[in-house]
């Protein structure tokens, strides 16, 4: 797997963005504003994604990449469910999108149709590796929602959070660029149409946000979503 600049430039708005969020955490001691469910859902993409950490070896960077995103994702976890002060401050009642009925269950058949549809088996670990891998760009494409959907409740974004969801877009957005550019320059690498299609849709998910968010900073003041009213 070849280094471009697209590829770690994503990687270092994905490592900002945990970083931000974390720092977030651990400064303000307390989880307002943040989604749980949103990070459950990121857990879960890593941990179905990286399922050849332990059995091929591809680089030091991409199996440290790797470790880092499960280990600190399992933290925010964490912290979130069971960490005092800040689990005393998370809000249930504003994250309330069922993400296992709305996200892993959709994402969980279409990974499979579209893993039988392409020739795929069920009984090999290759091909289970490979079904899981389709599900987790499923999966990654949409895990952002319950957080949007915790913002537009609140409605103002404390800043670090406001960093936290720019750099995770910026991330997607960088990654899109990198796939097209390891298909016209990288020898046997292909263009990859679902990964195309669940990259253009994560990123769109966070379009509404990155203009507000761009705005808020031009203006100086504190980032707010609008109402549905306001955005009529």
């Amino acid at each position: 797997m070849s280094m471009n600049i697209f590829r770690l430039c994503g990687d270092m708005c994905h490592v900002f963005s945990i970083i931000v969020l974390l720092l977030r955490l651990r400064v303000a001691r307390n989880a307002q504003g943040i989604s749980l469910r949103t990070h459950e859902l990121f857990l879960l993409v890593f941990l179905t994604r990286y399922t050849d950490l332990f059995t091929t070896f591809y680089s030091l960077y991409n199996s440290v990449m790797k470790v880092l995103y499960i280990a600190s994702t399992s933290s925010i976890v964490y912290a979130i469910r069971l960490q005092e002060p800040i689990c005393s401050t998370y809000d249930r009642a504003q994250d309330t999108f069922r993400h296992w009925a709305f996200a892993v269950a959709p994402c969980a058949v279409l990974a499979l149709l579209t893993h039988l549809i392409s020739g795929g088996s069920l009984f090999s670990f290759v091909d289970i590796q490979e079904m899981l891998w389709t599900f987790s760009i499923y999966l990654e494409s949409i895990a952002i929602l319950p957080q949007l959907i915790v913002l537009q409740r609140f409605r103002e974004v404390e800043n670090l959070t406001g960093n936290y969801i720019f750099f995770m877009g910026s991330y997607r957005a960088l990654y899109i660029v990198n796939w097209i550019f390891r298909a016209y320059y990288e020898p046997g690498y292909r263009h990859h149409y679902v990964v195309y299609f669940c990259g253009v849709l994560q990123t769109l998910l966070y379009a509404d946000f990155f203009y507000y968010y761009l705005m808020s900073k031009r203006r100086g003041g504190k980032f707010s979503l609008p109402t549905a009213a306001q955005q009529k």
